[in-house]
């Protein structure tokens, strides 16, 4: 059923403390019980489950419930035990956990979408259910009368949703933006994306500057973020299995905008576009690129060398021109993110920072709990 992993690292990395291996199909959210030693699931195999830990280490589940069809997100507060489902059919099913997590009774049922429910979100000061769907309706219900009170309708489906209390605004990142996760810095008013183009971009709404820092650090799409306020944290984890840890206390670098030019603007020879000049220089055009420190358009000899930059949010190197890769000193080429291995392809994550414990969920079919106290510390 579960078992318990409890080796002590020998170096700063996560720390797996369990598995849980018993479902049939992929695990599509779950939760960490705040001071309690217990997980809530749900599948596209149609089940709830309330895992909690036994005195033997293995986890055990209290709760066991059937739905009607796949389970596609769920949202769960632990003030008020609400835990909110989203279905494959478009409904949403609201219960309600006993005070010990071995029972569930059955509270609401909102016929919110006409599609597969894509993110539900509970808002415990408004009293507000929030949901969008892959019918590209984004709603928004009283949770104490189960009323509608509100539906606006997007270019296409919403693949994301944050409701920051500060500043009391609504985020929605929809499909063709390929945003895949979101979280929320309250202290700093940042907002956090990941994408399936692999990069993670850092929005200044609080401080109103318009800039975005972009961080490169996955090699495939990220599947979830949270940040760790407390430390300045960032966690990332992609479908490659990597889970990075981003240090956010720093002072990072906007990327420059890429310029546009018909020759190198360090040798000045032509692009292959450019037939003038190739013709006024006899000349066959080059093939352009461009610096990531500087971005000047520039040919392959101008730019032959590759370098990491952390601070621009390049943890792996990409290229830069010849004149830039003499400007990086080892101190630039100081990494700002550590990587790790969770050995799963993940599909989804979820931290707790009063436990500092992470859960992720793999293509596998297996959660795994992890101590990240080594490494977000």
């Amino acid at each position: 059923m579960a078992a318990e992993i409890q080796p002590r690292p020998q170096a700063r990395k996560p720390c797996l403390l369990s598995k849980i291996e018993a479902f049939q199909e992929v695990v599509t959210a779950a939760a960490i019980i705040p001071k309690e030693d217990g997980v809530i699931s749900v599948s596209e195999d149609r089940t709830i489950r309330v895992w909690l830990k036994r005195d033997s280490g293995q986890y055990w589940p209290s709760v066991y419930h059937a739905m009607p069809s796949s389970c596609s997100c769920m949202s769960f507060n632990p003030e008020t035990r609400r835990l909110s489902v989203g279905m494959d059919t478009g409904s949403i099913c609201e219960f309600i956990l006993s005070e010990d997590y071995n029972k569930m009774t059955p509270a609401l049922t909102y016929q919110a979408h006409q599609g597969r429910v894509a993110v539900v979100l509970f808002v415990l000061e408004m009293e507000w259910l929030l949901s969008t769907g892959q019918d590209r309706n984004f709603t928004w219900h009283c949770s104490e009368s189960g009323q509608q009170l509100g539906t606006y309708r997007t270019a296409a489906w919403v693949s994301g949703l944050q409701y920051p209390s500060t500043p009391p605004v609504i985020v929605i990142c929809r499909s063709p933006c390929n945003v895949t996760a979101l979280c929320w810095d309250p202290a700093q008013r940042v907002l956090f994306s990941g994408s399936s183009d692999h990069s993670i971009i850092m929005w200044d709404i609080g401080g109103r500057k318009g800039t975005a820092i972009e961080l490169q650090g996955h090699n495939d799409k990220v599947q979830g973020l949270c940040y760790a306020s407390h430390t300045r944290q960032l966690i990332s984890c992609s479908s490659d299995g990597s889970i990075v840890i981003w240090n956010m206390d720093v002072t990072r670098q906007e990327t420059p905008e890429w310029l546009d030019s018909d020759s190198c603007q360090k040798c000045e020879q032509p692009f292959f576009w450019n037939f003038k000049q190739m013709w006024d220089s006899k000349k066959i055009g080059l093939r352009q690129h461009h610096c990531r420190k500087c971005g000047q358009a520039v040919c392959g000899k101008c730019s032959s060398k590759r370098s990491t930059i952390p601070l621009m949010g390049f943890e792996f190197e990409v290229r830069v021109c010849d004149s830039c890769h003499e400007s990086i000193t080892d101190e630039d080429r100081a990494p700002t993110a550590t990587f790790h291995d969770s050995k799963h392809n993940i599909v989804y994550m979820h931290y707790e920072p009063t436990t500092g414990n992470l859960l992720t969920s793999g293509t596998d079919k297996v959660v795994k709990i992890w101590d990240m106290s080594p490494v977000v510390s």
